[in-house]
């Protein structure tokens, strides 16, 4: 059997076709154009096609493109596949924890991704974009160990969207002398570290430590005028809401201060 080596493009959109046969001819890679339900030949090693195409598609490697093309990913997995022949290679997405995470996307050592997610419940819907992206392929997704009150809001994200899920002992992820930034870093170090299954969501709680920094931090971003409660910092920590409504939800709790030029009210003197 001849060892598939060509892209098939695989789309009845003619914007669509036009963006990905010109992306493809840049490369000089072997393409041939097919329409959604005829025959892929088994020289085949990727399928480029749109989202809504994909399931009248029959190959194992499919990659989904959408309406934005980001090129330097499409063509790091597009090479892979090429290079490899491994059609059914599993994607694995290393994330390194924060307010802001860090994600890499794998396949084999290629890094085919990167970037920051908003939030850490941004983990979920990130997830559901690589499952219809990388349809035919398992994805895996490695999280880093460090920053526990995100590292279970990322996890319990993943899980709640049945995404699988390994926690990383994230220790000297940061390769040092790296000219990356640190979560792009760490984050392709986590992605390359095997670590235990994570099958239920993990509980929710906080160190008297974590609650002190956010009440701290709470005190410098309002310039010494409030700290922000126990209970607030602890819905901070959960994700209910960010900083600084906590801070504006305390500010507009308090009492206002009397003007000292105020007159003092009380009984007028005899």
């Amino acid at each position: 059997m001849v060892r598939p080596r060509s892209v098939a493009l695989v789309t009845r959109d003619p914007a669509l076709y036009h963006e990905l046969a010109g992306f493809l001819r840049e490369r000089r890679w072997p393409t041939l154009s097919l329409l959604p339900g005829e025959r892929i030949p088994d020289r085949v090693a990727v399928v480029l096609t749109s989202p809504g195409e994909a399931p009248a598609i029959n190959h194992p490697n499919i990659l989904t493109v959408g309406e934005e093309v980001d090129r330097r990913a499409l063509g790091a997995a597009v090479r892979h596949a090429l290079d490899s022949g491994d059609s059914q290679g599993e994607i694995i997405v290393g994330i390194d924890p924060g307010p802001r995470p860090g994600y890499a996307v794998l396949v084999g050592s290629s890094v085919i991704g990167e970037g920051i997610l908003e939030s850490p419940e941004a983990a979920g819907p990130f997830a559901n974009h690589l499952r219809h992206r990388f349809s035919s392929r398992h994805v895996l997704f490695r999280v880093g160990a460090g920053d526990p009150p995100a590292r279970n809001r990322i996890v319990n994200a993943l899980l709640a969207h049945q995404r699988s899920v390994e926690l990383v002992n994230e220790r000297g992820s940061t390769p040092r002398g790296s000219r990356r930034p640190r979560d792009a870093a760490a984050a392709r170090t986590i992605a390359g570290t095997p670590g235990p299954s994570v099958r239920e969501p993990l509980e929710a709680t906080f160190t008297p430590g974590e609650v002190a920094n956010l009440q701290r931090l709470s005190r410098e971003g309002s310039e010494g005028r409030v700290t922000i409660s126990r209970s607030s910092a602890h819905r901070v920590l959960r994700g209910e809401l960010t900083l600084a409504q906590a801070v504006d939800e305390t500010m507009q709790r308090r009492p206002p201060r009397a003007s000292p030029s105020s007159p003092v009210r009380g009984r007028e003197p005899l």
